[in-house]
């Protein structure tokens, strides 16, 4: 037997919705056995899958298969999860942040966003 694999990464809860778990697919962020997957594509157990989702890769076994969305115990026994660690917190880069009220930024404040970003306008 055989799932739908935008059905399985929604069933399983690595998207939010199936339609981000669709558009996932068409977009080339998810790879069924090192293959890039349509939303169509069935997977069975026993098949690695790649979820690139939300700036991190997720990196699956498939154990069971889901076709209705489950609950987070249920779908936490349905893969196997051999994803990296996330980044610990200190080592993401800090966006910058204007105070409240200060209105819009001048274009001096704004060349030196740009150059704290790395941002390079000619």
């Amino acid at each position: 037997m055989a799932a739908r694999v935008d059905s399985w990464i929604w069933s399983v809860r690595l998207t939010k919705t199936r339609a981000q778990a669709a558009a996932a697919c068409r977009a080339g962020h998810v790879k069924v056995n090192g293959e890039r997957a349509k939303p169509a594509q069935p997977v069975k157990p026993g098949d690695e899958v790649r979820v690139l989702h939300g700036g991190r890769e997720r990196i699956v076994e498939v154990r069971e298969l889901h076709t209705k969305r489950v609950g987070p115990p249920v779908a936490a026994e349905a893969y196997v999860d051999n994803s990296p660690p996330p980044p610990p917190r200190e080592h993401v880069a800090v966006a910058a942040v204007r105070d409240r009220g200060a209105g819009r930024p001048t274009k001096r404040d704004r060349r030196e966003l740009d150059e704290l970003r790395g941002v390079r306008r000619d």
